[in-house]
């Protein structure tokens, strides 16, 4: 079984879009980890049969969602992606047949793909044996996500990339080939490509050569974008 798990905080405006892109729910359960949001998000959820649980910042919503799933395979997705046809299917199918334990997926954004695939893709493509990522959606199998402990909820920023480096370490890694995820720019339209980039830049150096950041020198804000 599949348990779908989507930390949310204020997502009225998007998390319906990642609802009525998930078809059918007769093979998995979909877990709504809600950190007190102020808007309709969780009559929103549960109008799509979700379950509803406490949340937090994303790393502490995650777990808490793991902590009430019931199936064996886990699928963390942010609460503004969108989901294309089939990408269930597919997911489930490329992760058994390559005998996957933990995998993260290409990211298809509604604008700027050519600044995506330069700069995330393709450099995630070329390091995947080397330097696991994953970021928007990651499926894991839940004996590993137990062995690793989950999240680390004191990292601000970047805390599914090192999840993702610390499960690679314990079982087989992969990016799945066969569908990806459609995501939202508006990080980017809010603050600035070049901004943004850079941020997430210069965090991705701090987690390779300096460990993850629990100072929050990022300034990651999880309730900041609204439209």
């Amino acid at each position: 079984m599949l348990s779908i798990i989507i930390p949310a905080l204020n997502e009225e405006k998007n998390i319906s879009k990642l609802l009525g892109s998930i078809k059918t729910r007769k093979k998995y359960e979909i877990i709504v980890s809600d950190a007190g949001s102020k808007d309709k998000t969780r009559q929103i959820a549960k109008s799509y049969g979700s379950r509803i649980t406490k949340g937090g910042l994303p790393a502490a919503g995650k777990n808490s969602g793991a902590e009430k799933a019931k199936g064996n395979i886990l699928l963390f997705l942010d609460a503004d992606v969108v989901l294309p046809e089939g990408f269930i299917d597919k997911s489930i199918e490329e992760f058994s047949k390559r005998k996957l334990k933990i995998a993260s997926f290409f990211l298809l954004p509604e604008t700027g793909k050519l600044a995506f695939n330069v700069f995330y893709n393709f450099p995630i493509f070329l390091l995947e044996d080397i330097l696991p990522h994953g970021a928007m959606g990651i499926m894991v199998k839940k004996d590993l996500f137990i062995k690793t402990g989950g999240f680390d909820e004191d990292i601000s920023l970047a805390e599914d990339h090192y999840f993702v480096r610390q499960a690679a370490r314990i079982g087989k890694y992969g990016i799945i080939k066969s569908t990806r995820i459609c995501v939202s720019s508006r990080r980017f339209k809010k603050d600035g490509w070049i901004r943004t980039g850079l941020k997430y830049f210069l965090c991705e150096l701090h987690l390779i050569f300096l460990g993850p950041d629990r100072s929050d020198r990022f300034k990651y804000n999880f309730n900041y974008l609204k439209k």
